[in-house]
């Protein structure tokens, strides 16, 4: 799958890996997609959460190594 961007937010909790991901998008086209890693557990919650409120779509979540790689396109 094609995405435009890349956030690591390796290592950072909760609430920063969205916080980061909100403000990463508001910088992006509509209809780009952002690839947003994260290593918070709570990521798994919060990030669908973040998508179903502000209206982003979410692709795909995987987990990679020690991580989860989560694509979200644009509202």
């Amino acid at each position: 799958m094609h995405w435009d961007d890349t956030l690591d937010a390796s290592g950072l909790l909760c609430p920063l890996p969205v916080l980061k991901a909100r403000k990463r998008l508001k910088g992006m086209a509509p209809g780009s997609v952002l690839r947003l890693i994260a290593t918070d557990p709570a990521a798994v919650v919060d990030v669908p959460h973040f998508c179903r409120e502000a209206g982003h779509e979410l692709l795909a979540t995987e987990a990679g190594e020690g991580a989860r790689v989560y694509l979200i396109r644009r509202a």
